[in-house]
């Protein structure tokens, strides 16, 4: 223990008020201690609860930043933070990483946390300090440019993200007017973010660079702990997708034209019910949104029932969109309480129903791996994302028998089926945009003097969506389909982040498959998988939820025609 220091604050808000000075003796503790089998518990339970205090504060600040980005006062803390305290810390944190590499001892739980600690070590340069934290300010940038996204609708200034809503409405000629503006408002950012991504890409360069990777995508790797596939595997995912799922997503897009009878389906027909019938409207006030969501994790089983009401109680949700509030959706997990947080923009429709079931996978993550005694085996990079993703994509079809009344959630029958059957159809085409988002990034980082101009990467954007979404009709919106990548906060702010969602996707699909054999079976492996953490690797995460890290045609398949047969059997009863 820090025998011979004070204690540390119990609270990450009396923290983050700590200089590096009042920090840094907690730092040389650690390094200066003798290390041996016989004190490594205490030594971790040590670092642990320092890296949990950092982490958390952090994590704080990003959240404040995010709820408010006009918050001025948090967003210079923040800066303050990350330029005083990150850069120091990093370096501390890699004396403390290296000393125990060092000692040679492999703690109980901890042979994956070391070999991710060793690519850390090894990619770890003390220049690149200034620059990721450069980057991360860059990425607020970015948070400050979208969350400033407002537009005029019939009257009245709203946050750019309520529009999507209006993309539901049976009008045809209301969500043409609604697309074109929200196409219209992206378009007004262009020069703002051609700048930004001209400095994002710099610095990115330099990063690898300095770090002796010949480019940002072989050092990227690395960051994101990818022992278990690399570039070429993941391509051969993108290229699976183009053979099995695009002829799939062909097959849907066709009978909605049929349904629609429109002669071309244009981008702002995807959303609406082909039917004509007005958009699903599974709750009017937050309240009823949490409520009806609880119901549906109790029914999927009581204990991730209880977690969801803890969050509840202890205020962990935001979930309501607003002005000054940042685009998107999050859950992240504070390190010193052991809670989740959630993030999302509600504005009434059955999506925010699927994005918080989706958040609340992650949160349950949080839950699970809560148990661990060494924040090394539950932080959030710890545990690779492309299982993380199947927590929050698996929950979603795991609550998705659940909709209904009967237990207390959304919709009737009906409604409940015609929601499951946009989800699935939803998973179908969301795999080939997964593929142009990767494709995007694969480009840009094997072209980095090319894609340095955000116009160039527009022109490759093009090439991508003409090979995976064929079906759509784009004419005399030639910019608008160029420039449609630039609302995909992953690209600008967390690069080759999204291959995870496509090969989740396919886990996920494997979980679900497994719970119509057996749900109670299944929801026991999918929780055991979560509480693993970061103390296994992909595969073995995979298979503890007993499904298969997989990347073929012939599993896509397997699972695209799943989701096939099952939409035929959902079609009568959704209509």
């Amino acid at each position: 223990m820090f025998d011979t220091l004070p204690p540390l604050p119990a609270d990450a808000a009396t923290f983050s008020t700590w200089t590096w000075e009042q920090i840094a003796p907690y730092y040389a503790d650690l390094t200066a201690r003798p290390l041996t089998a016989a004190n490594v518990a205490d030594w971790l339970a040590d670092w642990t609860q320092l890296g949990a205090l950092i982490d958390e504060v952090n994590t704080r600040f990003s959240i404040a930043t995010t709820v408010n980005t006009a918050d001025e006062e948090s967003e210079r803390r923040y800066r303050v933070y990350l330029d005083e305290i990150v850069p120091k810390a990093t370096e501390a944190e890699q004396e403390v990483k290296q000393k125990l590499i060092a000692s040679g001892l492999e703690p109980e739980g901890f042979a994956v946390p070391l070999r991710k600690l060793r690519t850390d070590a090894a990619l770890y340069r003390e220049v690149n300090l200034p620059l990721l934290a450069e980057a991360r300010k860059q990425s607020l940038e970015y948070d400050k440019i979208s969350g400033a996204r407002t537009v005029t609708w019939e009257g009245e200034e709203i946050p750019w993200v309520q529009l999507w809503s209006v993309l539901e409405d049976p009008d045809r000629e209301r969500r043409e007017r609604a697309w074109r503006l929200l196409s219209a408002r992206v378009l007004q950012d262009t020069e703002p973010l051609t700048d930004l991504w001209r400095r994002m890409m710099a610095t990115r360069s330099q990063i690898a660079q300095n770090a002796g990777y010949a480019d940002y995508r072989a050092y990227r790797w690395q960051q994101l702990y990818r022992f278990d596939y690399t570039p070429d595997d993941a391509k051969q995912f993108n290229a699976a997708i183009e053979e099995v799922v695009v002829p799939a997503a062909q097959r849907l897009y066709a009978k909605r034209r049929q349904k629609l009878g429109v002669e071309t389906l244009r981008v702002w027909d995807v959303y609406v019910d082909p039917s004509g019938r007005p958009p699903l409207h599974p709750y009017t006030t937050i309240e009823e949104l949490e409520t009806k969501t609880s119901a549906v994790f109790h029914a999927v089983d009581p204990q991730l029932g209880d977690y969801f009401e803890t969050m509840r109680r202890e205020h962990l949700l935001d979930l309501e969109t607003r002005k000054n509030k940042a685009s998107g959706g999050y859950s992240l997990g504070f390190s010193v309480t052991r809670r989740p947080f959630i993030f999302t923009n509600a504005i009434g429709t059955h999506e925010d129903v699927q994005t918080l079931l989706h958040e609340g996978g992650h949160a349950f993550h949080t839950f699970e791996v809560a148990r661990l005694p060494y924040l090394q085996q539950r932080l959030e990079q710890m545990v690779p994302m492309e299982f993380a993703e199947v927590a929050s994509m698996g929950m979603e079809l795991l609550g998705s028998p659940y909709l209904t009344t009967h237990y207390g959630a959304f919709y009737t029958e009906a409604e409940a089926a015609r929601a499951r059957r946009d989800h699935l159809q939803g998973i179908i085409t969301f795999w080939p945009y997964m593929a142009m988002i990767d494709g995007l990034q694969h480009w840009i980082y094997e072209h980095p003097a090319e894609a340095a101009d955000l116009a160039r990467c527009d022109e490759h954007w093009l090439e991508l969506s003409q090979r995976f979404q064929p079906h759509l009709d784009w004419s005399g919106l030639e910019a608008e389909r160029r420039s449609f990548w630039h609302q995909q906060s992953h690209v600008f702010q967390d690069p080759f982040y999204y291959i995870e969602y496509g090969m989740a996707q396919l886990g996920a699909v494997q979980v679900w498959a497994n719970a119509l054999r057996d749900q109670q079976g299944a929801v026991a492996a999918y929780r055991r998988a979560l509480a693993l953490g970061g103390t296994a690797t992909l595969p073995e995460l995979y298979a503890a939820a007993n499904a298969k890290f997989a990347f073929d045609a012939d599993t896509l398949r397997m699972a695209v025609e799943l989701v096939e047969r099952t939409l035929e059997e959902l079609e009568p009863l959704a209509e």
